[in-house]
């Protein structure tokens, strides 16, 4: 049964490319993208069904559809259909309205290929062509300067991000003889490299994922995208810009507890800080979502690097989710631009609001206390919890409002708790635990993250010494765009207008 839902799954993504590209033909009527996204809407809900009846490994020519592979393809194509479903409405009338849907299409459809890849040689063929897909997407205005030299940079990193992996699978390739990825993470193969050689392997696969996780110091390409659609900026979120998360687990096994985990820990350490600092200080409402994307792509890389692989993906799954449905309200988000600064009344929910914060604190921490990742997770859920509760129930107005923000508060804790064991319980067999590193490193990141958290929250609201302006306006000037990504106003539109073309 198996088998047949993964044959099924192959043949309507191939269909769906076709209809993409079908539907580029300038005498295919437009209407014919309801039909597009129709057939497309099959391709989740086949990967749902093999996911939860999945109780052993297909594999199929070069592919491989183990439990990982349909949870991966299942959030990406979801994130993708919502995007198209959107995008119908959203983009009608622009110029490139079907170039967009064939790109997008292309873009998702070999950004499954890749996760569903065993074969290393197809990975590297349709990731590159993911990447490809991503950078043609900003490019999609290509008449307006601003959006080609976003794209410009976005090749630019993403082409040396393709290019370390591809490196760093040549090397494993020509050291263990083999291609596939199944046979390559075993023990026997590995021991085939070099410790010299896995460190210079790890170090090539650190590039390719800090890369397209826009990570400290290759944040601006991400950055600068922001002048791509906004549909754009919710679709990286499946599968590309949380990539690492994928390919580190997949490749787990490389990652033996040697130097190089500690400086992932070190790059995604100063990624979180940079990343949060972005968010608090900027105005631009999607370059504060992009700063919260660095951030957590910086947490779920921290978690990589500890070992707790499965914590990762469930932290890419989710999170990609969420950060693509904040993307698609982002038109809207000047309606919800209300005072956030707690009154008298909103102190002793604000206190009660911390008290439970560090009791889930120690909580989680308490499940094991010995293990470094239970530090870095109960900071985060910590902070999470925190957050929640001044947002939804301390500076919520009225009792009603308050009522409404715990039940919701609940519901959100409810729903999380039963993801988190849902999908340790689908992933527990194919992704494994890696070793930590040493725990004075662990200890190291739990004391900057607090520390630097805290500096930067107090240069966004206070700046009361020289000091915090300084790290105030340091933080400003990385999330601002380069003086090539600013336009007083839209010159491609007044040319357009000017030699009588249709206004996009």
């Amino acid at each position: 049964m198996l088998a047949l839902l993964a044959i099924a799954f192959l043949l309507i993504l191939a269909v769906s490319l076709l209809s993409a590209l079908f539907l580029l033909h300038p005498k295919v009527p437009l209407s014919f993208v309801q039909i597009h996204v129709g057939m497309v809407t099959l391709l989740p809900i086949i990967a749902l069904v093999a996911l939860v009846m999945n109780d052993r490994v297909v594999n199929l020519g070069p592919f491989r559809f183990d439990s990982l592979s349909w949870l991966v393809a299942m959030f990406v194509l979801t994130i993708g259909l919502i995007v198209q479903r959107f995008s119908i409405r959203y983009i009608f009338g622009d110029r490139s309205y079907r170039k967009y849907f064939a790109l997008l299409t292309f873009t998702v459809t070999f950004d499954v290929l890749a996760w569903l890849s065993d074969d290393l040689r197809l990975l590297l063929l349709c990731w590159g062509a993911t990447l490809l897909g991503l950078t043609l997407l900003i490019y999609l205005k290509q008449e307006w300067q601003i959006a080609r030299n976003a794209a410009l940079l976005a090749g630019r990193m993403l082409a040396i991000s393709w290019l370390g992996l591809f490196v760093a699978i040549l090397w494993i390739a020509q050291e263990t003889g083999h291609w596939q990825l199944s046979l390559i993470v075993n023990q026997a193969s590995l021991a085939q490299i070099s410790s010299w050689e896995t460190t210079c392997i790890d170090l090539l696969l650190i590039v390719s994922v800090v890369i397209p996780a826009a990570q400290w110091p290759f944040q601006r390409w991400l950055l600068d995208s922001v002048v791509a659609p906004t549909p754009i900026s919710a679709v990286m979120h499946a599968g590309i810009v949380n990539a690492g998360g994928m390919i580190m687990a997949r490749f787990a096994p490389l990652f033996s507890g040697n130097i190089t985990q500690i400086i992932l820990l070190l790059i995604a350490t100063i990624s979180v800080l940079i990343g949060t600092g972005i968010m608090l200080v900027q105005v631009d409402y999607k370059r504060q979502l992009v700063g919260s994307t660095i951030a957590q792509m910086g947490f779920m890389l921290i978690q990589c690097a500890l070992g707790a692989y499965i914590a990762a993906m469930i932290h890419a799954v989710l999170h990609g989710i969420f950060k693509s449905t904040l993307f698609l309200q982002a038109g809207s988000a000047i309606h919800h631009n209300h005072q956030t600064e707690p009154g008298r009344q909103a102190i002793l929910p604000t206190i009660l609001g911390g008290i439970i914060a560090l009791l889930t604190v120690i909580g989680f921490w308490q499940k094991a206390p010995g293990d470094g990742y239970q530090w870095i997770s109960a900071l985060i859920l910590g902070s999470s919890v925190l957050l929640a509760w001044k947002q939804l129930i301390a500076f919520s107005k009225g009792l009603i409002g308050r009522v409404a923000g715990l039940f919701l508060f609940t519901g959100a804790a409810v729903m999380y708790s039963f993801a988190h064991r849902a999908f340790a319980r689908i992933l527990g067999d194919t992704v494994k635990s890696g070793i930590q590193p040493p725990t004075p490193a662990v200890i190291l990141v739990v004391f900057v993250l607090l520390a630097g958290s805290a500096i930067a929250m107090l240069a966004a609201r206070h700046r009361s010494s020289t000091a915090l302006v300084v790290i105030y306006l340091w933080l400003v000037r990385l999330g601002e765009p380069k003086e090539k990504l600013v336009e007083s106003h839209p010159k491609y539109l007044t040319q357009s207008f000017s030699q009588g073309g249709h206004l996009s």
